[in-house]
């Protein structure tokens, strides 16, 4: 697969995509913590507990650094692609899994809470999942509609 250019029309990577900034000596670690990240990803979708989606949207964010071909190549792969393209074009969430994140985020309140943990750390984490069931809720659920011109 060749290496689409950043500004061409036809490239999977949006016009609007984080730019290919990072210095030449901080590249080879954001290409390493990409490949971390594609690895948990991966996990996350296929354990049940661990979320894929926003590992592979970090994995993405760090290979825009790094290396413009994994970066088309996880925006253009059929399962880890579309939720990818949809997060970078729209900040869109599909409501499914903003039931399943937010179901998820309740969940390990529930342990917390339950815990022997400090009433403060109850507190902390209440405020924590609270502020992020809110952004999750928030994000828009399919993609916005674009007008023509």
């Amino acid at each position: 697969m060749a290496d689409p250019a950043p500004q061409d029309p036809g490239s999977t990577r949006p016009s609007d995509g984080p730019p290919n900034h990072a210095p030449a000596a901080l590249r080879p670690l954001y290409f390493a913590a990409g490949l971390v990240l594609v690895a948990i990803g991966v996990a996350g979708y296929i354990l049940p507990a661990l979320p894929g989606t926003i590992w592979m949207i970090l994995a993405v964010a760090c290979f825009a650094r790094s290396s413009p071909k994994m970066e088309a190549w996880l925006l253009s792969h059929p399962v880890y692609g579309p939720p990818l393209v949809a997060w970078r074009k729209n900040g869109a969430i599909p409501f499914r899994i903003k039931l399943i994140a937010i179901g998820s985020m309740l969940a390990s309140m529930a342990i917390v809470c339950l815990s022997p943990a400090p009433e403060w750390v109850d507190w902390l984490v209440a405020a924590i999942i609270t502020a992020s069931a809110l952004y999750v809720g928030t994000r828009p659920g399919t993609p916005r509609a674009t007008t023509g011109s």
